[in-house]
């Protein structure tokens, strides 16, 4: 019969035995191997592991760490989508307005040019002033103001000296650049002479801008022009007066700040230019609120820093502004 591999024991005491004179499971090819491959070798039938011949590295490098991609990052919160109502409230209008007003005032009165050396340092030097000043001002107001509107008062002199300042500037600027020139050698006047346009222009759209403006505006209140429009000259004429208060007013406070900031882009001329021209226009704006104003209320101390703190600082900030220029840019007056 056959026996499918069972087949008769070796008998007692020998392998796969299972008993005396037994049968049982035993090797059906014969016993194993005893020779150098066999258990004495470490038990495998087919001899010793080959060594590897890449003990310290990959023998099958993968110049991707990750042979099936990245692994999956963390999962990105869904983006919260705004109310369709949103792009109509009053608070997206001004913003979109603001946006358009400072990117037209950005592009007319901050021009760069190949010669304009950007200081971050004296930017930030400027605007840490700019913040001490408003913050001093606003506590001398706080402690000596007696009068009843001070706050009102004080916000109608910065608007008030925010407008002006240009003017101020167009009415002196000429002369501080006139002298300039005039101080500069003789072989670089022709050429500062012919950068001009870039000053000119920015005074011009600066002049344009105040003049339609105040004529609008003139117009809707000031005379009876309104009353003399009929039928359909009553729409467009109340769109142009709409879009010059929404938009034109603060189109031109930003005009301001920014001539005021860059002297009406004269760094296009020479690169000390707009700190000699903000030395000289703070002092001029100085004597011009003297004059009009008078002297703040408080003792002598606090009269002083609010008449020639100003003034002082602005004209420190200039002249630290003048020296880097000098010694790290290598810029002089006459060079």
């Amino acid at each position: 019969m056959a026996t499918g591999g069972w087949v008769p024991g070796p008998g007692a005491g020998q392998p796969g035995g299972n008993g005396p004179g037994g049968q049982g499971w035993g090797a059906p090819y014969g016993p194993t191997p005893t020779g150098p491959n066999g258990p004495n070798a470490g038990g495998n039938p087919y001899g010793p592991p080959v060594p590897n011949p890449y003990p310290n590295q990959n023998p099958y490098p993968h110049p991707n760490p990750h042979p099936y991609g990245p692994p999956p990052g963390a999962p990105v919160p869904a983006a919260r989508r705004r109310s369709c109502l949103w792009y109509f409230s009053p608070l997206f209008l001004a913003a979109v307005i603001l946006r358009s007003a400072h990117r037209m005032a950005t592009k007319l009165f901050v021009q760069q040019s190949g010669d304009r050396i950007v200081d971050r340092a004296v930017d930030r030097v400027q605007v840490a002033r700019t913040v001490l000043g408003v913050l001093a001002t606003l506590a001398l107001i706080l402690v000596y103001g007696v009068e009843k509107n001070r706050w009102n008062n004080a916000a109608e002199a910065g608007f008030a000296n925010a407008i002006v300042t240009p003017i101020l500037l167009i009415c002196t600027g000429p002369l501080v650049i006139l002298g300039f020139i005039l101080y500069a050698p003789a072989h670089l006047r022709p050429q500062l002479r012919s950068r001009l346009h870039a000053p000119l222009k920015a005074v011009g759209w600066y002049l344009l801008s105040l003049v339609v403006l105040a004529a609008i505006i003139y117009l809707a209140g000031g005379t009876g022009f309104k009353d003399n429009l009929h039928g359909w000259q009553v729409a467009p004429f109340a769109l142009v007066v709409l879009v010059a208060i929404v938009w034109g007013l603060p189109f031109l406070f930003l005009a301001s700040l920014y001539s005021a900031r860059s002297a009406f882009n004269t760094a296009y001329v020479h690169p000390m230019l707009p700190p000699v021209v903000t030395g000289v226009l703070v002092w001029v704006l100085a004597l011009f609120n003297l004059i009009d104003s008078g002297m703040p209320q408080g003792p002598p101390v606090a009269q002083f820093c609010s008449v020639l703190g100003g003034p002082l600082s602005v004209t420190a900030v200039s002249a630290w502004e003048m020296w880097r220029l000098r010694t790290r840019f290598g810029v002089t007056v006459r060079g």
